[in-house]
């Protein structure tokens, strides 16, 4: 299976449309002769279209350099990951290697076909003076069919996709475009062609002062959905960006909890947290590594005394790996799929007990009083500083519920909270640097090393850990000016 990144946009214009001459933007220096070719894809998705909502495009495609399956994660408009499998003559279905991808997009559901598109393209590359293909630049012909309903459109476009050019490329030729009367497009052939259907299966509105409890929690799920497929292989920001959509709906149930059946959202926010240990193990071994083999790195050959950087990277090698394996492990079981459908229920679904503005108002406070009673209390203690940072973040997802319509106090608020919560991560990050390598170092003796190096790191984190702490007292008493927090409704 090949895995690229697709970076493109998409326009339309009217029938009397001609596309301009694009020598000059970008560092084009000039267009190769038009390649013709003729596409036919057949794009499959759930019943009710999960794929197509989650950001997912999945089809089976004929004609053109890279025919067989494909699976575009991502929207329309920005950088989409693209996973390509060569298609058999006895195809009968998408391959295991895509399904493991898209099948939390899917809730475990079966896909079949949705819609087929067939395009005529007229293909162009656009060039720079030593003769390397910046971009592609395709005028397509277009039918869509809804294969459900029947549906059928047709509909002339242009896409222009990066090759080895970069986003000034694709700004100069969007400029020269725009002014030639083309629109920018901003959905994709398949969402274009299932139109009418998307219309009618999409979430329903929410009304009241929970919803932007439940705007807010459906967005985290959402991340986990679309980061799935790269978090599965151990990619650092998918992991990470899965790890702080896992905190920020366990502290949104937790904060907000009067809203849903009680039983049910603890459930969930334990299955979360089981979620969270496990991409964490990941993260956290990503993140030690870097710093504690950069710290080695940045010291001085003469203090380096034995294979300290190769036993740290050996080390984290062997955890990262095992930490993968079980996150894999993880997001390929029913377990996963059924917290999905879970969190799918608790955030599309009316709330438990009907709230006012007030009620929300006041569990944005608690958290806040609560997390500032954690710090008053920790008193230089790292364990205690641990949480106090924990009950910051919980503190700060609540704020950002109501950040879009807070306005600018809110926005602050949120702002100052991170800064604090990042004084604290640092601290906490430097505790558990000052463990591992206290654990690193008693092996290295054992094995007759010479165990001065980690030492002096220890040492380093240590006194770093020490210059944190004012900084985490300025920080506190910015995030506790009053008029920061009067917009909360008592």
């Amino acid at each position: 299976m090949a895995t690229v990144v697709e970076r493109e946009r998409t326009y339309s214009g009217d029938d009397g449309f001609r596309l301009p001459d694009l020598t000059g933007c970008g560092g084009v220096a000039t267009t190769s002769d038009a390649t013709t070719l003729d596409l036919d894809a057949v794009y499959l998705d759930t019943a009710d279209l999960r794929l197509a909502r989650s950001g997912f495009a999945l089809r089976r495609r004929s004609g053109g350099h890279d025919a067989g399956w494909h699976l575009k994660v991502g929207t329309a408009g920005g950088a989409r990951t693209e996973h390509q499998f060569p298609a058999g003559p006895d195809d009968s279905g998408p391959p295991a290697e895509l399904v493991a991808l898209f099948r939390a997009a899917a809730r475990g559901g079966d896909v079949a076909p949705a819609a087929r598109i067939t395009t005529h393209r007229v293909e162009r590359r656009l060039l720079d003076e030593r003769g390397r293909v910046l971009a592609e630049v395709a005028e397509d012909t277009v039918e869509g069919r809804d294969l459900v309903t029947g549906d059928r459109q047709s509909w002339h476009e242009i896409e222009v996709e990066l090759v080895d050019g970069d986003d000034a490329v694709l700004d100069a030729v969007e400029e020269r475009l725009l002014a030639a009367g083309a629109r920018p497009v901003p959905v994709s052939k398949s969402h274009r062609a299932l139109a009418g259907r998307l219309a009618a299966v999409r979430a329903p509105g929410r009304d009241g002062a929970a919803a932007p409890v439940l705007a807010y929690a459906a967005a985290q799920r959402d991340v986990l959905v679309i980061r799935h497929p790269a978090a599965r292989g151990g990619d650092e920001d998918a992991v990470h960006a899965m790890r702080v959509a896992v905190r920020r709906l366990r502290a949104t149930l937790r904060t907000f909890r009067g809203l849903w059946d009680r039983p049910e959202s603890e459930s969930v926010r334990a299955e979360l947290r089981g979620l969270g240990r496990r991409l964490g193990a990941v993260r956290d071994s990503q993140v030690l590594a870097a710093r504690l083999t950069g710290a080695v790195h940045a010291e001085p050959p003469e203090l380096v005394l034995g294979p300290v950087a190769a036993r740290l990277t050996a080390h984290f090698a062997a955890d990262l790996a095992t930490a993968v394996d079980g996150l894999r492990e993880a997001l390929d079981s029913d377990r996963w799929i059924d917290l999905l459908r879970r969190l799918d229920a608790l955030v599309e679904e009316p709330p438990a007990r009907p709230v006012g503005p007030r009620w929300i108002d006041r569990r944005i406070r608690r958290a806040l009083t609560g997390a500032d009673d954690r710090l008053d209390r920790a008193d230089g203690d790292d364990d205690a500083l641990h949480e106090a940072r924990k009950a910051y973040k919980s503190a700060r997802y609540a704020v950002e519920v109501r950040r879009p319509d807070a306005g600018r106090p809110a926005a602050t608020l949120v702002r100052r909270l991170k800064q604090l919560q990042d004084r604290l991560g640092g601290h906490q990050d430097s505790a558990v640097a000052r463990e591992v390598l206290r654990r690193e170092a008693l092996r290295a003796y054992a094995d007759g090393e010479n165990a001065f190096t980690y030492g002096l790191l220890h040492a380093r984190e240590a006194a770093t850990a020490d210059r944190d702490l004012p900084a985490v007292a300025r920080a506190r008493d910015r995030v506790r000016r009053r008029k920061l927090r009067r917009w909360l409704r008592s």
